[in-house]
């Protein structure tokens, strides 16, 4: 349809319809407008496909991070395929922990005696903590410090005062108020275990002490080798595993088995099974057909491209050896969609019998294992300066605002047309309600009857 005037003729008929009276004008510039506007609406919509674009990839990269913290967290030299578990057959004599590391091998303890505190209490009891004393004095030596004297007197009269006065100094010990049926005692309890911080009570005025334990290192042996420690809690005899003495049992011998803490591991491994086939499962969707036949919004997309072919390639990777080379070595095998699979079973019997090939398929002997090739790889597309997914989505924001730009100016040159039809849909309007009148004076003019008693 052609345009007269500029006024599109195919909306100024649709609008007059029946009418001879005039047009309606708002709806032929309407009309018209919808026509115009087509190119926007298309740039619209690729603008709205970019948006869809750009959420997909931010989805992707975010679901990247998470399977390249469980790779770090494969990767650590002191995390998870380094855990080590230490399990005591006697725990009511001594049970132990081993740090990351720590060689694996079992160890012999037996515990003559365990690491004590110096302690003592006054000997008669008085009706509450808040009983006046009388007047005296007594001297706390504690370890190779010097005498402290505690007076009692002068502002510290009751047992609940002397035992606060003897916390306020800070000595190295505890005083507390112990009440039972017969009344209150002063308590005072050396702060650390072993002879070395033990103290003693003397030279006592008006107050009297039975000492229950000047102090005591603990005293045992470490595959036959004899130790005296100070705490309950012996570090430095095994490199890397702490010992903690529970009780004494003189000749009775507890076994303290280091072994990998294949609990951990498994979960660190199924982990990164999880992250990975989450990651694969969201770039397949891409390329599955949809009922309307469609493929995803980044199914054209080089870097999800780039991001399958890395995954993908994961399985085939080959390095190690000593028994464990591949991911099926440990029991992780590739579906057919990409997906991994993890064989608990395997995984296991890996761990039990051959942990140092676990440890270097994963890590290598310098940092160069499964998980430093496969992050290097991710590395490329997710380094936040120059990795593939930021270039990706940096050209996408530029493409979306190049159809801001284009949208905006197009909006201008729309709105400039509105104005324009709307005067001219206007005048024809004027025209049109004109002509029945003009009709008459025409009839009139040639003895016409009028238009209305026409048969």
């Amino acid at each position: 349809m052609s345009a007269i005037s500029g006024v599109n003729l195919g909306s100024l008929l649709s609008a007059l319809g029946s009418s001879s009276t005039g047009i309606d004008v708002a709806s032929a510039v309407s009309q018209a407008m919808a026509a115009l506007s087509l190119p926007q609406q298309q740039w619209q919509a690729e603008q709205q496909t970019l948006q869809t674009q750009t959420s997909g990839i931010n989805q992707i990269q975010t679901d990247v991070a998470t399977l390249q913290n469980s790779l770090t967290a494969l990767g650590d030299p002191v995390g998870a395929l380094t855990s080590m578990t230490a399990q005591s057959s006697d725990t009511s004599i001594v049970y132990g922990s081993a740090a990351p590391g720590t060689a694996t091998g079992s160890h012999v303890v037996v515990v003559a005696n365990i690491a004590s505190s110096a302690a003592a209490y006054s000997t008669v009891p008085v009706a509450s903590g808040s009983t006046a004393l009388a007047a005296g004095s007594f001297t706390l030596t504690v370890g190779a410090g010097s005498p402290t004297t505690i007076t009692i007197g002068g502002g510290v009269n009751t047992l609940d005062q002397v035992a606060s006065s003897i916390n306020t100094q800070q000595l190295g010990v505890t005083a507390s108020v112990v009440n039972d049926s017969s009344g209150s005692r002063l308590a005072i309890v050396s702060n650390t275990t072993g002879s070395a911080d033990g103290f003693t009570v003397s030279a006592a005025n008006g107050m009297t002490f039975q000492q229950t334990s000047v102090g005591e290192d603990a005293s045992l042996t470490v595959d036959g080798i004899p130790i005296d420690s100070a705490s309950n809690t012996v570090t430095g005899a095994i490199a890397g595993l702490t010992l903690n003495l529970v009780g004494a049992a003189v000749g009775g011998q507890v076994t303290i088995a280091v072994a990998p803490d294949a609990t951990s591991v498994s979960k660190a491994i199924a982990s990164f099974v999880g992250a990975y086939n989450t990651v694969i499962g969201e770039v397949n969707a891409e390329y599955s057909i949809s009922a309307s036949n469609q493929e995803g919004p980044l199914s054209g997309d080089s870097t999800v491209r780039m991001l399958q072919d890395t995954l993908l390639s994961a399985a085939s990777y080959s390095g190690g050896g000593n028994g464990v080379s591949t991911l099926a070595g440990l029991g992780i095998t590739m579906n057919n969609d990409g997906t991994l699979s993890l064989n608990s079973t395997t995984l296991s019997t890996a761990i039990q019998s051959n942990f140092a090939a676990v440890q270097t398929f994963m890590q290598g002997t310098s940092s160069n294992g499964f998980v430093s090739s496969l992050n290097n790889q991710l590395n490329a597309l997710t380094d936040p300066a120059s990795g593939a997914f930021t270039v990706d989505l940096q050209s996408i924001t530029n493409e979306t605002k190049d159809l801001q730009n284009h949208i905006n100016d197009f909006q201008t040159y729309l709105d400039a047309q509105k104005v324009l039809l709307t005067a001219q849909y206007n005048a024809v309007d004027i025209i049109l309600q004109q002509l029945p009148q003009q009709q008459a004076q025409i009839d009139a003019e040639l003895g016409n009857p009028p238009a209305s008693s026409r048969s």
